[in-house]
């Protein structure tokens, strides 16, 4: 049966007695259903016991908005879940980091939560074709939780980005290098803990940073990104740190007003030309 409370508690149960359960949370906007399991006993009984009991959990989340879900079934929850010290979060944004990303997390003694962008997996509304396709080797490897990467090499802002907003950033990118401006884009994959290094070291070299990202602005973790970039490398900005993110309103069942709602790589791109002072 379908009952969020059920089968996180009794994955929380199986974990604390030695075995490495998955479960599936199928959409991030149940969490409130099973909040307690997740926050209240996942988050924190390794540390109450002392150490004692290792929760081993993995759960699976579906988030994102773009596939027609409406309002209930499109959130991105991410920053609720990070503001829960005992917590790992990650957030691939292409098939092979989520394979690499799913293995280390089951490895991990720790519970970890894997965010899924509803549109990176292939899940489409009207026959839309998927917007990416990867190649995902058979054999097993992992991917290090903790590890931001730059995935395009630029000089002259850094394009932040985490889950499917990442792949936003890279077109966003794209349309930039056709206009003489050279964009750096950063791929977090893990918001707990956060690899704020990776991020600092290319603001260094670009002196300019924008955050993008699906949920809302207020409260939104880019928030925590965008204050960590200042403390770290407040000096080599030359420009405050800016933020992009989705509307400040539920998610939109009508296709045309989903799409507004979102970021998408022509904002990303024109924020960034405003930045850059074009």
């Amino acid at each position: 049966p379908i009952s969020e409370t059920g089968f996180i508690g009794a994955a929380v149960g199986a974990a604390a007695t030695g075995l490495r359960p998955i479960v599936e949370m199928m959409f991030v906007g149940f969490y409130g259903v099973c909040a307690d399991q997740i926050t209240n006993n996942a988050a924190k009984m390794h540390y109450m016991f002392g150490g004692k009991v290792n929760l081993p959990l993995t759960i699976i989340t579906n988030v994102g908005a773009g596939s027609g879900s409406a309002a209930q079934h499109s959130e991105s929850l991410y920053a609720t879940f990070t503001h829960y010290p005992g917590l790992k979060c990650v957030v691939p944004s292409d098939a092979y980091t989520a394979k690499g990303l799913a293995t280390a997390a089951i490895r991990d003694d720790d519970p970890v939560i894997i965010f899924l962008h509803k549109l990176l997996l292939g899940r489409t509304r009207a026959g839309l074709k998927p917007s990416f396709e990867w190649q995902v080797p058979e054999e097993l490897y992992e991917y290090p939780i903790g590890k931001a990467r730059v995935v395009r090499e630029g000089a002259d802002i850094t394009l932040i980005g985490y889950s499917r907003m990442a792949q936003v950033c890279l077109t966003a990118a794209e349309e930039l290098s056709g206009q003489g401006i050279n964009a750096e884009v950063v791929d977090l994959r893990t918001l707990r803990p956060l690899d704020i290094d990776t991020v600092a070291e290319s603001v260094k070299k670009t002196h300019r940073a924008i955050v993008v990202e699906e949920t809302s602005k207020i409260g939104g973790f880019g928030g925590e990104i965008a204050s960590q970039i200042q403390e770290e490398v407040f000096d080599y900005l030359d420009t405050p740190v800016l933020r992009i993110a989705g509307a400040e309103a539920p998610i939109p069942y009508a296709m045309p007003l989903e799409q507004i709602a979102i970021p998408s790589g022509s904002t990303v791109a024109a924020l960034a030309r405003q930045v850059m002072g074009r």
